[in-house]
């Protein structure tokens, strides 16, 4: 007899929809999957006969063809070993219904038939309610993820004789709770919410710029000695920017499931992500990449922070392939057989030292540095991309007299309402403009930036006189553009003004 069942795979961050297709039929026991398997699909057959039996059913010692639909579509990942095992009870005769095509189904079996999380299941949810399925049986750790998407009845099963049930009587399964209701912890690699910029001492010029990257979406160069708190205030930059909407939340929730760094029965997440990876880490753990491509720590930042400490000392092979996502916003990863493409909407703030031992132009202590190794530590940072970060600002070293001052700083809550209102000035753009117009400044390219980044005649006299001086090039000159619309939308002007110009050429200077 034959099974139906539906279920899905994961390429990127898209789901593509899987029919699992099991036929048990007499002749020699055997079981053959066919649909182009990998190695892990293929080692379901042991633990589908395992959990069978040790859920209490009878597994058929018949022969068992399982095929994966469509055939030219690699599958990859523990999630069919429920559809498979569930396909075999309903070929058997054991599940009295053998057209299971309105619920998908997915969730990795243990030998005893309890049912494990997997990942990728909020871009298959959201896949299954476009397609206008009912429900989906998943693992019950993974249902935070799913009711997250409106209009889809969410079922969550703790054991193959749970999925069962749910399957044989969907109308009486005990679905999760209601859309939006369940617990959503933030994950790991988030900066503390209790960090507050009323811990910061001094630093009046990186707080502005941190303030105005904020605003904007800038990306940000910190360059000072050791213990200056450049990590400090860049762990302090999630708390000052705007709140997830439930697009942005949707989308990095959705590479964060497809990574499997949520955590157990988790939904949305609730804060911005801060990623901060070792200055160790590979190009491809950085961007993405592998034979079956997963997303790296740009997209894992998407619509969040990305903080490089020590940027020299990173492969220049894995700082070089941060062009893309810093002018596109994604990452695109070639195979063989399909493309993959990861969201990296992301704000990058590295910081680096400004001579190999730290203490150039330091005046408490000696740079012991030669010109050569100073040159040659700064060259591990390529001009093209130096190009691309918006505001290179200087970091001192803090007086003691500083740090011993009983007060303390403007607090990330007084910075953050100005951002908001930068960004509604931004958003305003946006819909007046339409869909050609982006919804933050770092985005601003072509036609979009001539029209809002028209400075008056003074502040243009003033951008052409600053780039001979600084000789910066078209790309430097268009970011100066915009981290002055930005600074102009603080300052709440309708038009960039020469003082605009003047604060935003200050952060080029040190290029």
């Amino acid at each position: 007899m034959l099974a139906l069942l539906r279920t899905a795979t994961v390429f990127g961050v898209e789901a593509c929809p899987v029919q699992v297709e099991v036929d048990v039929s007499f002749g020699l026991p055997g079981f053959t999957m066919v649909g182009l398997p990998d190695v892990s699909v293929r080692e379901s057959r042991d633990r589908v006969k395992s959990a069978i039996r040790n859920s209490g059913f009878e597994f058929p010692p018949h022969r068992i063809t399982v095929n994966l639909s469509p055939a030219d579509v690699r599958k990859a990942g523990s999630a069919f070993d429920l559809p498979i095992a569930l396909g075999i009870l309903a070929a058997s005769g054991v599940l009295t219904r053998r057209q299971i095509d309105e619920v998908v189904v997915l969730g990795e079996l243990s030998l005893d038939g309890a049912i494990q999380p997997v990942r990728g299941v909020l871009p298959i949810a959201i896949a299954a309610r476009r397609s206008g399925l009912d429900a989906i049986v998943l693992p019950a750790a993974n249902a935070g993820e799913a009711t997250v998407v409106g209009g889809l009845r969410v079922i969550p099963a703790a054991t193959l004789a749970d999925a069962v049930r749910a399957i044989e009587a969907p109308a009486q399964a005990i679905p999760a709770g209601a859309p939006g209701q369940a617990e959503r912890p933030a994950i790991g690699n988030t900066a503390p919410a209790t960090a507050d910029f009323a811990d910061v001492r001094g630093q009046a010029l990186a707080r502005r710029a941190l303030e105005v990257a904020a605003a904007g979406g800038h990306n940000v160069l910190l360059v000072g000695p050791p213990g200056a708190g450049k990590t400090m205030m860049a762990s302090r930059l999630p708390g000052i920017l705007p709140p997830l909407t439930l697009e942005e939340a949707l989308e990095a929730t959705s590479v964060h499931s497809v990574a499997g760094t949520l955590t157990a029965g988790s939904g949305l997440l609730r804060e911005r992500p801060f990623r901060a990876p070792h200055h160790t880490v590979s190009d491809a753990a950085l961007v993405g990449g592998g034979s079956l491509p997963r997303p790296g720590e740009v997209s894992l930042a998407h619509h969040g922070v990305l903080f490089l400490d020590e940027m020299p000392e990173f492969d220049r092979r894995a700082l070089e392939v941060l062009r893309q996502p810093l002018e596109e916003g994604r990452v695109t990863i070639s195979r063989v057989a399909r493309t993959a493409v990861f969201p990296a909407r992301f704000t990058l703030v590295a910081a680096m030292n400004p001579c190999p031992c730290g203490y150039l132009g330091d005046p408490t202590h000696q740079c012991r540095c030669t010109p050569r190794q100073i040159a040659q530590y700064r060259g591990r940072i390529s001009g093209p991309l130096l190009d691309r970060l918006d505001l290179i600002v200087e970091v001192p070293a803090v007086p003691p007299a500083a740090l011993l001052d009983g007060g303390s700083g403007e607090s990330s809550a007084a910075i953050r309402a100005r951002v908001l209102a930068a960004r509604a000035c931004q958003q305003a753009r946006h819909e007046a403009g339409g869909a050609d117009l982006p919804r933050l400044n770092a985005h601003l390219q072509g036609r979009a930036l001539r029209r809002c980044c028209r400075p008056d005649a003074a502040g243009r006299r003033l951008l052409e006189a600053g780039a001979a001086r600084l000789a910066l090039s078209a790309r430097a000159c268009h970011r100066v553009l915009k981290v002055a619309r930005t600074i102009a939308d603080l300052a709440g002007a309708e038009q960039i003004a020469a003082a605009h110009l003047a604060e935003a050429i200050q952060y080029r200077e040190r290029e």
